[in-house]
């Protein structure tokens, strides 16, 4: 059990989700309005009331929703687990089902204290029984383990200890793990992976693993595993460096998602492939102009070392590709032209599928977790010629870059039925209700409950 809930408890406080057309009702029924009056307690959005008796002990909460017609953040519940003091609680009559709050309540909680003293006297929920609140705890969980992987600096999280973890998941749920590295990822036709990885002393790797029965509908799902991004020889500079630990944002995500995929028992055959490298600067890096082959056989000049992340999914794609899912899904920390359209907080995808898209984006709404569409607009694909291979890895002129990152990829994908793209920030700039500051889960909630509503569990 995550440490914030609690098992059963008689004496839990209740908290009382209250609407401000609601609130004299509630009032009347607690008999509590003159402490409201005092205390100008107007159900506003994420205020709190505690209600105490003669003694000054807490026997119940009040949690303003604000107005009924309001769009509520989704996961406003989450500002109880940073305002209410310590003690054990549970949620009563809460609009949109328990389990959405408590999973808001979870994320709040969440502390990345590896480094830290852990804070005692925490408020803790009460989860009733039921799947509703199991299903709300395995996604806490796993927005836990995507959370502390990219909080966890590169000097602690390398590639060696990104693929243990990725390892780890796969032994735990019985999946079939592989690996190679070094200059097996050249006799493995991984040579982009191998070119990005080369400047630094820790050897880059490509891990995949399978789980699911052999002939369920195939889902690949690949995850960008840069473990720390200098910009290469076309070096970032320091304050564009200081967050390049979350530059395995991608595959941070990816691991979050497999783990509720296989925790679900979902009815489908599921590939992970995460290319792993650090970006660094070194005399074997690789260099602005050079010409690498790939594995799909295109030719890639390099016109920026700090788009290296394109370059290690292309063959991570195109592995992917090979064995043509039904679904073939890629996250990364790509863009900031990604942040500069859409902010921090939604990410962009790209898809050639209407009709999943038209999916995704209701699944997205219903996940409250946000995604936008942007369009694989073919006329900017001119921009990634090259004269002297077949394609560059950027495009000249400097817009539209997410959108032709997106290009780029695009060119590594063939065979799949569907293919989608998530251009993700898998980062909280300033702490809000349900998302502290730090390494954040995008994008894997709307595709769970995407993959969850079509492959029933077996």
């Amino acid at each position: 059990m995550l440490p914030a809930f609690a098992t059963a408890d008689q004496f839990a406080i209740p908290v009382h989700a209250v609407t401000t057309e609601g609130l004299e009702a509630k009032l009347a029924e607690l008999g509590v309005a003159s402490w409201a009056k005092a205390n100008a307690f107007s159900a506003d959005e994420g205020t709190i009331l505690l209600l105490p008796n003669a003694e000054g002990e807490i026997t119940a909460v009040l949690f303003g929703l604000g107005r009924e017609e309001s769009k509520r953040p989704p996961l406003l519940a989450g500002k109880l687990a940073t305002a209410l003091p310590a003690g054990i609680y549970r949620l009563e009559g809460w609009p949109g089902g328990i389990g959405e709050a408590a999973l808001a309540f979870a994320l709040g909680a969440y502390r990345f204290e590896r480094y830290l003293k852990p804070k005692a006297n925490a408020p803790r929920l009460v989860l009733p029984e039921g799947e509703e609140s199991a299903e709300a705890e395995r996604i806490a969980a796993a927005i836990y383990m995507v959370r502390d992987l990219v909080n966890t600096p590169a000097n602690d999280l390398g590639p060696v200890e990104l693929a243990a973890a990725a390892r780890e998941l796969a032994t735990a749920h019985g999946a079939v793990f592989e690996e190679y590295l070094g200059d097996d990822l050249l006799a493995r036709e991984f040579p982009l992976i191998e070119a990005v990885g080369r400047g630094s002393p820790r050897q880059a790797r490509l891990i995949t693993f399978t789980w699911g029965r052999a002939d369920a509908p195939k889902v690949s799902l690949v995850g960008k595993g840069v473990v720390f991004d200098t910009g290469g020889l076309d070096i970032k500079g320091g304050s564009y460096m200081l967050l390049m630990k979350k530059d395995m944002g991608g595959a941070a995500n990816v691991l979050g998602l497999a783990r509720l995929i296989m925790e679900a028992g979902l009815d489908l055959r599921l590939r992970v492939v995460l290319p792993i490298v650090e970006n660094a600067v070194s005399g074997a890096s690789f260099r602005p102009g050079d010409v690498f082959p790939s594995r799909k056989g295109l030719t890639v000049q390099i016109g920026d070392t700090d788009a290296e992340g394109r370059l290690i999914l292309a063959d991570a794609l195109a592995f992917a590709d090979d064995e043509a899912p039904d679904l073939l899904v890629d996250l990364a920390t790509l863009t900031g032209a990604a942040r500069v359209a859409l902010g921090p907080d939604i990410p962009p995808f790209y898809t050639r599928d209407d009709a999943f898209a038209a999916d995704l984006s209701a699944a997205s709404l219903a996940a409250g977790d946000p995604l936008w569409r942007l369009p694989l607009w073919a006329p900017y694909e001119e921009g990634l010629k090259s004269k002297i291979a077949d394609l560059n890895n950027v495009a000249s002129g400097g817009f539209a870059g997410s959108i032709t990152a997106a290009l780029f990829l695009g060119r590594f994908v063939d065979k799949a039925k569907t293919w989608m793209h998530g251009d993700i920030y898998a980062w909280v700039p300033a702490a809000r209700p349900g998302q502290p500051e730090g390494g954040e889960a995008q994008a894997i909630r709307a595709l769970y409950r995407y993959l969850k509503d079509r492959f029933a569990a077996v």
